[in-house]
Parts: structure tokens; sequence; C-alpha cells
């Protein structure tokens, strides 16, 4: 079972799988009040408004981060509604919805949300995205 964190303001929770993280950097780039990696923990919630944080961690590629308003609750599979890919230049695919992976060994996985596939091949965690692009200097 994938290791989940949550770190909240009272208003807003922000979740944390380290499991899928591709450190893409969006994060603390983007808001450095609230996404600390040198410090423990490196989460901050009370860093920025609620609203900042919800569109700052609607830019992580590989959904190992994401919110939810702590008046609604966690969302579940069933309420995330079609399947949406984006194609992230020179990265990974990124898939939003509810997911069910067969894996070349039959395996299924069930992912909720978000996961990113590799793209360049270069990835030690098939068929998802490990950041290895950025290193190999992917293009496409």
């Amino acid at each position: 079972m994938e290791a989940v964190k949550e770190y909240t303001n009272g208003e807003v929770t922000i979740v944390w799988k380290p499991g899928s993280c591709i450190h893409s950097e969006k994060c603390w780039r983007g808001l450095s009040s609230v996404f600390k990696p040198k410090d423990k923990p490196w989460i901050d919630a009370t860093g920025a408004e609620s609203e900042a944080i919800i569109k700052q961690v609607s830019q992580c590629p590989s959904g190992a981060l994401t919110t939810y308003r702590n008046s609604a609750g966690p969302k579940s599979i069933s309420d995330m509604g079609k399947v949406k890919i984006q194609v992230i230049e020179n990265g990974p695919l990124r898939i939003m919805g509810e997911l069910e992976i067969t894996h070349k060994d039959g395996s299924t996985e069930r992912k909720e949300s978000v996961a990113t596939f590799c793209r360049c091949g270069h990835s030690t965690n098939k068929p998802f995205c490990d950041g290895s692009h950025k290193r190999q200097g992917f293009e496409g």
C-alpha cells in the first residue's frame, strides 16, 4: 500500500504520495513558502492562502500532490468523471480520472485521480514516470 501524508491549514488539506513523486520541483519552485524540501516536515500548509496552495498543487505533473477542501472531504474515484490525458512537453503522459492499470504480468492496479506514464523509455519504474526524461534530455 502506498504511503500517504496529509498536511492541513484547517481549510484545505494537501495530500502527498511520496511513492508517486517524480521530483519535478514545480511545487517548491512555485510556492516555496509552503513547499520546503530541506525542512522536516517539508510541507507547511499554513505558508500561503488556500487558493494559492490549490493552484500550485494543480501543477504537480505526477499527481503525487493533491488537495481537497476540508468541508468537502477527499474525492473518491467515483467522483472523478471523465478520463483526461495530457502530453507534457519533453515529459510523461499525465492521465487523470478513474484508472485501472493492467501490467504485463497480468496484475492490476488502481490509481486515484492522476498517474504519469513514461514516454522516454528510461524510467526505472515503468510504466510510470520517475523523472528520468530530464536526465536523458528527452524531447517529445
